[in-house]
């Protein structure tokens, strides 16, 4: 079970956030996305972190789906979706919707001063053009771990095939 949350972390996320990535987090605006137990599954991330753009809105941290994802990827599925959005343009424009909505969400979430210092260090472009998970080209799929992340949290194509065609869902406790 997901549960969309948009919370700051607690001291136990922060603990699971930390042992989940390896390392202390940097840049973590709100747990996104829990299992039915509290366990982080998605982090919204600030849209600058060290002075840097981070157009990555949403970070899977959830080691369970990060395996899992890993394993579908290594399965060569990127190379089939890409051949189907150029072949099947209305899962295409599903794709590129996807990437609207990210890009809409990622800018929605920012307080006006984010957007003042985003204008003043010259990303605008950066953070209103590139889609899901900071890519340019949305004819592409660079990396379903933020797909995934996307689709907890949002409304993702890439996500609900996933689910229906690999059962990630079912991971989940």
């Amino acid at each position: 079970m997901v549960i969309r949350t948009d919370q700051a972390p607690n001291e136990r996320q922060l603990a699971i956030i930390t042992q989940q990535l390896g390392r202390a987090p940097r840049g973590i605006e709100a747990v996104a996305a829990t299992d039915g137990q509290g366990t982080p599954l998605v982090l919204r991330m600030a849209p600058i972190v060290d002075d840097k753009p981070f157009p990555t809105l949403y970070w899977l941290c959830s080691d369970v789906l990060k395996i899992e994802i890993s394993r579908i990827e290594a399965v060569g599925v990127i190379k089939s979706l890409e051949q189907r959005l150029q072949e099947e343009p209305d899962f295409l424009e599903a794709y590129q919707q996807s990437h609207r909505d990210y890009v809409k969400a990622r800018w929605d979430y920012m307080s006006d001063a984010q957007r003042a210092e985003i204008e003043r260090l010259g990303y605008t472009d950066v953070l209103t053009e590139r889609g899901i998970g900071g890519i340019s080209n949305w004819q592409q799929v660079r990396c379903l771990h933020t797909q995934y992340a996307h689709h907890l949290c949002g409304n993702n194509v890439i996500g609900q095939w996933m689910d229906e065609h690999h059962l990630v869902d079912r991971c989940l406790p």
